[in-house]
């Protein structure tokens, strides 16, 4: 049934799938740990972090008192749950590309802000993610080739702690609206304000619309809520006056945006439904295969135990129906080969099959597990979303640890996710930028999953 319910909506289709493969167990497991012992730098590096910030220069900077204020922040930081919660795109629940989001703000004059980078769409391969400091006075080298070093009103974590920092986790449950009835939300407006199929947290926006006013001195005004790449409200709030007065909602002008007085703007990241509620409520996953920490705060009496463990690799032969018997296929010198068959009948059915002949089924397995295995879409899952351990594990598990890859799909993969690595080095360097007029690298599927433009998947 929970498939069936995931392969109906394409929404949810698609964030079961960022949940199976964007942040492994394996990730998840070795941050907590290095978390909890202290070790906020390898937590950043487990969960595919890079660390460009440094604390010494900024305490000569901007005083002692800053810097201890984001060295507490970094180690109560749980870089595997900040990597689950990045805003996304689809059609793959690849990170949003090209964004700086602040994840806090330090000091109200000339401030200083704790920020998370993902990079460009044409480097991004790898999935990883840079935590600097922004300060608007002295630009880091880091940023400079970013295409928007600045964080932006509409992506911030900085209002959002809950969603990285392990002290405020418990949070998610109120704010996300999890504690509420499940019924269909009222819309503040006629139902044609929204787009359909909008999955708004419409009974969320007045509470988080006030937490916006308040970070802003107000407690009354206009904020901006943006519904996919088109869509635009205005979102008024009243002065509470002698209680809280419903918001009203209208469709915004068009010029809106080249107002001399920007509007605030609410976070994408309260906005729509959390994608684990409707996960949860769908019944499209299990609370085990949720973060453990978001499991704890979604599901009452659920404590954060740990992520489901990956199945440990076996590493015995395979078993092939053949020709009315069971046959091996094992490694021979980091080869697979059948095991069942002496070598002279190999030859003779590799020839046949050069013929166009049928060759054994056990040839047609070994050829299969090379050219057309059935893990291959969990490996491109894996290697698209930057868990290259995950993936070689697949292999291994396919093919063995020392096993000799074969011309096919599989090599092609693996090939393709290092030169993507490579690409998204030279970034970081600085020693690399976009061909003219490119704007992402082509990665060709043969289901053609990539032929359409990405576009936002929270709403």
């Amino acid at each position: 049934m929970h498939s069936q319910t995931a392969n109906g909506n394409p929404r949810l289709s698609l964030w079961r799938r960022v949940r199976e493969y964007a942040v492994p167990p394996s990730m998840i497991e070795t941050a907590t740990a290095r978390r909890q012992v202290g070790d906020w730098a390898g937590a950043c590096a487990a969960a595919g972090i890079d660390v460009d910030l440094r604390l010494r220069p900024l305490a000569r900077t901007r005083g002692r008192e800053l810097a201890a204020q984001v060295r507490a922040d970094l180690r109560h930081l749980a870089p595997d749950l900040l990597r689950w919660h990045m805003p996304r795109v689809a059609p793959d629940g690849l990170l949003r590309p090209g964004l700086t989001v602040a994840l806090a703000r330090y000091g109200r004059q000339d401030p200083v802000y704790l920020v998370v980078r993902t990079p460009p769409a044409w480097a991004d391969g790898g999935q990883r993610i840079s935590l600097a400091l922004w300060d608007a006075g002295r630009l880091g080298a880091d940023a400079r080739h970013h295409p928007h070093p600045r964080p932006g009103p509409r992506f911030r974590l900085d209002l959002h702690r809950h969603l990285w920092d392990a002290r405020r986790t418990g949070e998610l449950r109120a704010r996300s609206g999890a504690d509420r009835p499940t019924a269909e939300p009222e819309p503040p407006e006629p139902p044609g304000l929204l787009p359909p199929g909008h999955h708004c947290a419409v009974d969320r926006w007045a509470d988080e619309a006030r937490i916006v006013l308040r970070d802003a001195g107000r407690t009354a005004g206009t904020l901006i809520v943006r519904i996919g790449a088109a869509h635009r409200l205005l979102l008024t709030l009243p002065d509470d006056g002698d209680g809280p007065a419903p918001p009203e909602a209208r469709i915004a002008p068009a010029d809106t945006a080249g107002s001399a007085t920007p509007l605030p703007v609410l976070p994408d990241a309260a906005t729509h439904v959390l994608p684990d509620l409707d996960l949860l409520r769908t019944g499209a996953i299990e609370a085990g295969r949720l973060h453990p920490l978001v499991a704890a705060a979604l599901v009452p009496g659920r404590t954060a135990t740990g992520p489901p463990r990956t199945p440990e690799r076996t590493g015995q032969p395979h078993i092939v129906e053949c020709r009315g018997a069971r046959h091996r296929i094992g490694l021979v010198d980091g080869v697979l080969v059948p095991l069942d068959h002496d070598p002279d009948e190999i030859r003779r059915e590799e020839l046949l099959a050069e013929l166009t002949g049928t060759p054994l089924p056990c040839l047609q397995a070994v050829d299969r597990a090379h050219r057309r295995p059935d893990c291959l879409t969990g490996v491109r899952e894996r290697l698209d979303h930057g868990d290259i351990a995950g993936a070689l594990a697949v292999v291994e598990n396919l093919l063995g640890p020392d096993a000799r890859l074969r011309g096919g799909p599989l090599r092609d993969e693996l090939e393709a996710a290092a030169r993507r690595r490579i690409t998204y080095g030279l970034y970081r360097s600085g020693l690399s930028g976009p061909a003219p007029g490119w704007l992402h690298p082509a990665r060709p599927r043969p289901d053609d999953r990539r032929s359409h433009p990405r576009h936002a998947t929270r709403g």
